[in-house]
């Protein structure tokens, strides 16, 4: 009789536990917007000077420099599945916006250089890309992993973030609302 009923007790445990982390991980992965939310939000986007990732001086990014400008500043590295996932999203949001004034910036984040090179010459990027070499931009936009993106308005403030892949769908609605509201 006890042991059936420790047994009974155990089990009934065991499921409380299942189904307590299969409450959370629900939770966290129907409430994205949620755990997108962050204190930069509506705020001025932390500058940054990078250098380019193919290592050309001239081809450095300064934010400041693209102020006027909407940019989309995306968190990658070479071996994250989840950022060739979203690549394809990533290069169609490019050609469709860059001629709109939209500058789309590939942030290569703990990541080995030849890695990087070879995973951007094979996935068809021809969007600016640097590296954070240091991770000092990753901490400063707050990064929890990657693939992470941020929309940043022509005044230089932070008005969306997606963690996670996005998808030029949900890019696309992003850019073309700050497009809409101009330089107000």
């Amino acid at each position: 009789m006890r042991s059936t009923r420790a047994r009974t007790w155990g089990v009934l445990g065991v499921a409380v536990a299942v189904l307590a982390v299969a409450v959370l991980l629900s939770f966290g992965l129907t409430h994205r917007d949620a755990l997108a939310s962050s204190p930069l939000m509506k705020r001025q986007a932390p500058a940054f000077t990078l250098p380019a990732l193919d290592g050309r001086r001239q081809d450095a990014v300064r934010l400041a420099d693209l102020r006027g400008h909407v940019v989309v500043v995306n968190f990658w590295a070479s071996w994250c599945a989840e950022c060739r996932t979203e690549q394809d999203s990533m290069n169609r949001v490019w050609q469709r916006f860059r001629d709109a004034g939209v500058v789309v910036v590939g942030v290569d984040f703990e990541d080995a250089k030849g890695n990087a090179r070879q995973y951007v010459a094979s996935s068809g990027a021809s969007y600016p890309m640097v590296v954070d070499t240091n991770s000092k931009t990753a901490l400063a936009y707050g990064v929890r992993g990657i693939p992470e993106t941020y929309v940043v308005d022509p005044h230089g403030r932070l008005v969306h973030r997606v963690i996670g892949p996005v998808t030029d769908t949900e890019l696309t609605r992003q850019i073309t609302g700050v497009l809409a509201k101009g330089t107000r």
